[in-house]
């Protein structure tokens, strides 16, 4: 088998003060330099990487980025660092805690009518931003579009503190760690993907839209080059960070009185299954118009699934929505939902999962 090796070229002025700089300060491994009697290279290799520093390279100096789970101690509490030719070398955590950003709360409509741009994210999938605020960091709420067909997907994981996907429209086939084979969702199922859990899409069909909740609004997707999919062993008890795996079948649901007086809804059990982190409900309405209503919930997202409905918000124009339509209520502001179609379908999306709804009268 032909070995292929890549190296970063960085340049150096005096490269016999840039070796101790390497082998003592980075601890890397000094593995090449010539010529011997007036040494202009020298490769160094290390943490995963491989460099080259040549005296006359016409590169500037660059940075390079050490990831180790112990950065106070590994140059001795030095987070930045300087070669003497002026390469800066930045030390971090190689799994920093995840940080859950403080909710700037706001009310937020986004109508489909609108017009807000689709783009191509990861995987060729489209994506339309539902809460473009991002409720400060806190959240992020998309309504997405995948091809039909296989989908050139890669096993991954990602690193939320929830995660949810909602189908609206069409099928998909997932594969997930430790839950046995392909799993197929239709319009108005759910999968929660509890924190790290590794897995990947495999072929969409029938215009298959999804929406996709995940905590925080800026997280990182890792890929796992080393797992394979589907896994030998089916747990369906495992938790990951206190999180079960769910697959809710709309087919399986039951309705019954929602916490908004004149409607009813479904429970896709994701709020036992995340020890309250978060709740997900689909509501209809049986009569057409609710009370005024308030709640003290950090994050009330819905989804238009299907019908009509006015928003009313204290303070606000009322907003006649539809489908594909989403909105925010922040904490503690008074909405009505009235001239609800019969045909109308909210999802509701919660954190935390349970919460108090004040009923205030018509």
């Amino acid at each position: 088998m032909t070995e292929t090796r890549a190296e970063v070229r960085l340049p150096t002025e005096d490269l016999a003060r840039d070796l101790p700089f390497f082998t003592r300060s980075l601890k890397m491994r000094l593995d090449m330099i010539y010529p011997a009697d007036s040494p202009e290279v020298a490769v160094f290799s290390g943490h995963g990487l491989r460099v080259r520093v040549e005296k006359g390279a016409p590169e500037g100096p660059g940075t390079l980025r050490i990831l180790t789970e112990n950065p106070d101690e590994f140059a001795g509490g030095e987070r930045i660092l300087v070669s003497p030719s002026g390469t800066r070398v930045e030390i971090d955590e190689l799994n920093p805690p995840l940080v859950l950003p403080e909710t700037r709360h706001a009310f937020v409509v986004r109508r489909l009518a609108d017009q807000a741009p689709w783009v191509i994210g990861r995987a060729g999938m489209s994506y339309r931003d539902l809460v473009p605020s991002r409720l400060g960091g806190a959240m992020i709420a998309s309504h997405i579009r995948v091809p039909d067909g296989p989908v050139p997907d890669m096993v991954h994981f990602h690193k939320v503190g929830f995660q949810l996907i909602f189908c609206v429209h069409g099928w998909v086939d997932v594969l997930y760690e430790d839950q046995g084979g392909m799993r197929r969702l239709h319009a108005g199922d759910c999968f929660i993907q509890p924190p790290e859990i590794r897995h990947r899409v495999m072929h969409a069909a029938d215009g298959i839209e999804v929406i996709e909740i995940g905590v925080p609004a800026d997280h990182i997707t890792e890929i796992d080059h080393e797992m394979t999919l589907p896994t030998p062993n089916e747990r369906p008890d495992r938790e990951w960070q206190g999180q079960k795996f769910v697959h809710s079948l709309a087919k399986d649901g039951s309705f019954k009185p929602f916490r908004i007086p004149g409607f009813e809804a479904r429970d896709t059990t994701i709020c036992d299954n995340t020890r309250g982190v978060a709740s997900v409900m689909v509501a209809r309405p049986t009569e057409e118009n609710s009370p005024w209503t308030r709640h003290d919930c950090d994050i009330l997202f819905n989804f238009v699934l299907a019908g009509e409905m006015t928003l009313e918000g204290e303070g606000k124009d009322p907003y006649r929505l539809s489908a594909g339509d989403a909105f925010v209520i922040p904490p503690n502001m008074g909405t009505r939902y009235t001239g609800a179609t019969s045909d109308l379908e909210l999802l509701e999306v919660s954190l935390p999962g349970r919460f108090e709804t004040e009923v205030l009268g018509d």
